[in-house]
């Protein structure tokens, strides 16, 4: 399922554009006291991600994304990432353009779209 915390997933899932499994990342910033968001931001922007599916996103680890270029769609709550990927090819999903939730200090797998695989 697709954690709605996308600074405190467990891990970061990298499929191809059919969610085939390319890779799974585990989130090091997951038990950090502060700055989760950031960390898992920029563990995304280090795999040269393009696209990142998720349950909700914060205003920092929006702003290392989106610096990155990396577009993000976020709102996905009660979802496999397996669901989610079809949403996406399908074009039900909705581009995020400003985060979900404010700040905060603080799962399971969030989904990740990467380059890798075409997808």
């Amino acid at each position: 399922m697709i954690d709605p915390r996308f600074g405190r997933c467990q891990y970061f899932i990298i499929t191809d554009e059919k969610g085939k499994l390319i890779e799974s990342i585990k989130n090091t910033g997951v038990r950090a006291s502060g700055g989760a968001g950031i960390t898992a931001a920029q563990i995304i922007a280090n795999e040269k991600i393009d696209v990142i599916i998720t349950g909700n996103i914060g205003p920092n680890a929006f702003s290392v994304l989106s610096g990155s270029n990396i577009k993000i769609y976020s709102g996905i709550l009660n979802l496999t990432i397996k669901d989610a990927v079809k949403k996406f090819n399908q074009g039900e999903l909705k581009e995020t353009t400003t985060p979900t939730v404010g700040g905060h200090f603080g799962g399971g797998p969030g989904a990740s779209r990467g380059r890798r695989g075409g997808f």
